[in-house]
């Protein structure tokens, strides 16, 4: 019977195994880091966060920053590509709901602002901020990459928000003429202008409430009872 010699060290199998628990592992520290990143960058600001504290904050020695980021820049372009997914998630979740909801393109947007005010109802303790808006608030702060992705957000935005008002116009008339990109931003500018009195009043349903005064000045513009 013939032996066959068996490779030293660790099985192929077990490489991978560890492989996948570093990686693994890596991957919570990326998270953690971009965690404190976003809760310090909304409360403090891009300029007054430190390395060191987001370091201490997510247990790791300095080292670790740097092999997971270029710099602080690198972590908020990261963090911001982050940030922009999981809204364009819950967008697309809360218009293919609304889609379902009804063929009639009016009632399909009002049904939209429905599930995302009641979303903003949903949450427990004040809306800790759009990440969006703490960065132009500091924008000379950041570099070109980042700013560029903040302008194309917001095009995607207004892109999104016009094909909804494309499709309202199909069926239905404003009582006076209305720009397209303009009422498009409208929704925009009503959520992030309510995020900043969220905080400044102490109301975790302001938001809620503005979404639906929005709803309401819809209604009205086009003449739906």
């Amino acid at each position: 019977m013939d032996e066959r010699i068996r490779p030293s060290g660790p099985s192929p199998e077990t490489t991978s195994e560890v492989t996948a628990e570093i990686g693994g592992k890596g991957k919570r520290t990326r998270e953690r880091l971009m965690d404190a990143a976003y809760e310090a960058i909304l409360t403090k600001g891009f300029s007054g966060t430190s390395i060191d504290e987001l370091v201490e904050a997510a247990g790791i020695k300095k080292g670790g920053f740097f092999y997971h980021f270029r710099d602080k820049g690198d972590l908020a372009r990261h963090l911001l590509n982050r940030f922009l997914e999981e809204d364009e998630t819950v967008m697309d979740e809360l218009t293919a709901r609304a889609h379902a909801s009804s063929d009639d393109p009016m009632q399909r947007f009002l049904a939209f602002l429905d599930l995302y005010a009641e979303a903003m109802d949903q949450m427990e303790e004040l809306h800790p901020g759009c990440l969006v808006a703490a960065i132009l608030y500091q924008e000379q702060a950041f570099d070109r990459d980042v700013r560029q992705v903040l302008f194309d957000t917001a095009m995607r935005w207004r892109a999104r928000f016009r094909q909804w008002f494309l499709e309202i116009e199909t069926k239905y008339r404003a009582l006076t003429p209305v720009e397209l990109d303009t009422i498009a931003d409208s929704f925009s500018a009503v959520v992030e202008g309510s995020i900043v009195l969220t905080r400044a009043l102490n109301d975790h349903r302001l938001l809620g409430r503005q979404l639906r005064l929005f709803r309401d000045m819809v209604k009205t513009v086009y003449a739906v009872r």
